[in-house]
């Protein structure tokens, strides 16, 4: 059964400048926000916003998604670990992102900016949300590349052992998993949100991005290692844990959403 497995041991790193090795993750990092801006500037394009409101928007996105993702691994994962290290919170090139983290903290940049820029927050979310899917992409294939966040064993013929990492036997690529389903919730909002934006009913492509992204993940970590070991006693681990509140809440605003489909087209009109 082993024989039939992928055997992965793939050099994270690309190749070493100055001393600093540049890595396939960074990489990846990098094409998240390189096409998120592609794609942004044609939504931006169309509703006639300036290009110099994106590069904005650009800023704060990576802010809240590098500060959050920081802060929800460190607060999350291993608080007792790094509340006795503060300084080492900074030490972001040593991994340690949480996705949970970084969905809350794009969301508290995505308030800033539409605060700031004087747009609604809804609108704003229901763009934005559709580039995070792709970036969600990038970011779990960049994780496979480092052989981390990986599931349990499997004798299914796609199994992947991690070499690297000293993995003997084969395990589900949850990255593999988690990088696809991103993939195919970006599609299927960019395609929804061409055909609804004229309807202007903000929050709907939000809503259904939060149910869908968070239910993926929530079902995917039935099969994924635990990440830490306080995990191995939990019926439910962290990752989801923390996504249940996201979907209730995505469920709850595609309902009000429909609830108030005429007054938010009224408002949008107006």
């Amino acid at each position: 059964m082993i024989l039939q497995a992928i055997h992965w041991n793939f050099d994270p790193e690309i190749f070493e400048i100055w001393g600093h090795g540049v890595r396939w993750y960074g990489l990846m990092f990098a094409f998240a926000f390189f096409f998120g801006y592609i794609i942004m500037k044609k939504y931006f394009t169309h509703d006639k916003l300036k290009e110099e409101l994106l590069e904005k928007l650009s800023i704060y996105v990576f802010l809240g998604t590098l500060i959050g993702a920081r802060l929800g691994h460190t607060l999350f994962y291993q608080p007792e670990y790094y509340l006795s290290r503060p300084h080492e919170i900074l030490f972001v090139w040593e991994g340690g992102l949480a996705s949970h983290g970084a969905a809350v903290g794009i969301l508290l940049a995505l308030w800033l900016y539409a605060r700031k820029i004087n747009v609604p927050y809804l609108w704003i979310l229901d763009r934005v949300v559709i580039v995070v899917a792709l970036g969600g992409f990038f970011i779990r294939m960049g994780n496979f590349f480092n052989s981390e966040i990986y599931g349990i064993e499997t004798s299914l013929p796609w199994g992947v052992i991690f070499e690297r990492k000293g993995e003997t036997v084969p395990r589900h690529p949850t990255q593999i998993y988690e990088a696809l389903s991103y993939l195919l919730i970006f599609i299927g909002l960019h395609f929804h949100f061409l055909k609804i934006r004229a309807k202007q009913l903000n929050g709907q492509i939000f809503g259904i991005f939060l149910v869908l992204l968070f239910s993926a993940r929530f079902f995917i970590e039935f099969i994924k290692q635990d990440q830490v070991g306080f995990e191995a006693t939990m019926k439910l681990n962290m990752g989801q844990w923390l996504s249940l509140p996201f979907i209730a809440i995505g469920i709850g605003l595609i309902f009000w959403v429909q609830k108030n489909k005429k007054e938010l087209q009224e408002h949008s009109k107006s």
